[in-house]
């Protein structure tokens, strides 16, 4: 079984490589997928699948990921990559002062598409947002706690283990083994 990565992020077309090992062969295509606007990160997943399978008609994952900060009715939502770029954990950090819900959590969702349909395998994350800890990672990690430890503070082996992304992943990669 092939499956394409379609993201502009290297590093992330090879994480996902290393998880389908023995169960996929995983390629790698940077295409520019135009971005739905949506509350949804499924949504906006199953829609850049969807364009990219009409560009690339082969067997593809998309995926988009939404940071959710209960206190801040969902801000940033699926806006976090745009949140991260302008005001940043800083700014995230500010718009938190004087609040005691820090509840947040993260959900990633990937699409598969492989020409029959779409499907779309989502992954979940709870934690709190707290003050920076932490040197690894990127993003929203240090800021995000989980099991008292930022994701900053784990070893990368361990994140993937643990995160959004790789309960999403695991979904997948059950659904292709059933299709087998």
């Amino acid at each position: 079984m092939k499956i394409t990565v379609v993201t502009n992020n290297p590093h992330k077309a090879r994480e996902i490589g290393l998880f389908f090992g023995g169960v996929a062969e995983v390629t790698h295509v940077a295409l520019e997928c135009p971005e739905v606007r949506d509350n949804s990160v499924k949504t906006i997943a199953e829609k850049k699948a969807e364009y990219a399978y009409q560009i690339l008609k082969r067997p593809l994952i998309c995926d988009d990921t939404g940071f959710y900060i209960h206190a801040l009715r969902g801000f940033p939502g699926p806006y976090a990559a745009f949140v991260q770029e302008t005001i940043g954990n800083e700014g995230i950090l500010r718009l938190m002062e004087g609040v005691s819900d820090r509840k947040a959590f993260f959900e990633t969702a990937i699409a598969y598409a492989d020409g029959n349909d779409i499907r779309v395998f989502s992954g979940r994350i709870q934690g709190r947002v707290v003050a920076p800890r932490g040197t690894g990672g990127f993003g929203y990690d240090p800021i995000f706690e989980w099991r008292g430890r930022t994701l900053a503070e784990m070893s990368p082996e361990e994140k993937n283990r643990v995160s959004h992304r790789a309960r999403a992943l695991r979904r997948l990669r059950d659904f292709l083994i059933a299709r087998v």
